[in-house]
């Protein structure tokens, strides 16, 4: 069977679990480097924006032993995989998996220390609009971390754009000025050039 066109965006059937099973494994390493940049502490509550296959929230779940980690998709596919792979903790009360837009986040204000996106914002199709509900439920003084594995120097747009659709890649400098928009503070960018990597840490101001 031929892969949708789209299951990058939007995992579906067999060919999106497949996608999304090989996103866990790939991603592995540019991962690890963006996380390297937050220190969330222990007991943080921290969500993951476009959680995928589930392997975001497993890290996310071992940097904070004694917090709580949800996950947001909209894909029922990736509900699906992140749910299969994070069950224990699922179970242990310490993990959630929603579907959801992140555009409309179904969480209160105010509600996490942390918010992750990996490899997703390429997809969003309102991104200012994602990044403001991110900053509304996000605690005062809350960390955004964006974190893409391209960025927007190379020819990844128009190679991608043959294979995926309505993807849009970031410069480090436009996700610094949209975050700024939103309203996030002492925003820092972090560069791997030799991957062509970018990761961008936004914070919400204190009270």
């Amino acid at each position: 069977m031929k892969p949708h066109p789209d299951n990058a965006r939007l995992p579906q059937g067999d060919g999106g679990r497949a996608t999304l099973n090989r996103m866990n494994e790939a991603h592995a390493s540019m991962a690890a480097w963006g996380f390297s940049h937050i220190a969330p502490a222990k007991d943080a509550h921290a969500l993951d924006l476009g959680c995928g296959g589930g392997a975001n929230l497993a890290v996310l779940l071992e940097s904070c032993p004694e917090g709580h980690v949800t996950g947001l998709d909209y894909s029922e596919i990736s509900i699906e995989i992140s749910s299969k792979t994070n069950e224990k903790a699922i179970a242990e009360g310490r993990c959630k998996v929603v579907q959801g837009d992140v555009g409309a986040q179904p969480f209160e204000d105010n509600s996490f220390d942390l918010a992750t996106a990996f490899e997703t914002v390429y997809f969003w199709p309102d991104i200012q609009k994602a990044f403001r509900e991110t900053l509304r439920v996000l605690k005062p003084g809350g960390q955004f971390l964006i974190c893409n594995e391209a960025d927007g120097t190379g020819p990844e747009q128009e190679e991608w754009g043959k294979e995926i659709l309505n993807l849009i890649i970031y410069t480090a400098e436009q996700l610094e000025e949209m975050l700024k928009e939103a309203g996030f503070t002492d925003i820092q960018i972090y560069r791997k050039p030799e991957n062509r990597w970018v990761c961008a840490v936004g914070h919400k101001a204190p009270l």
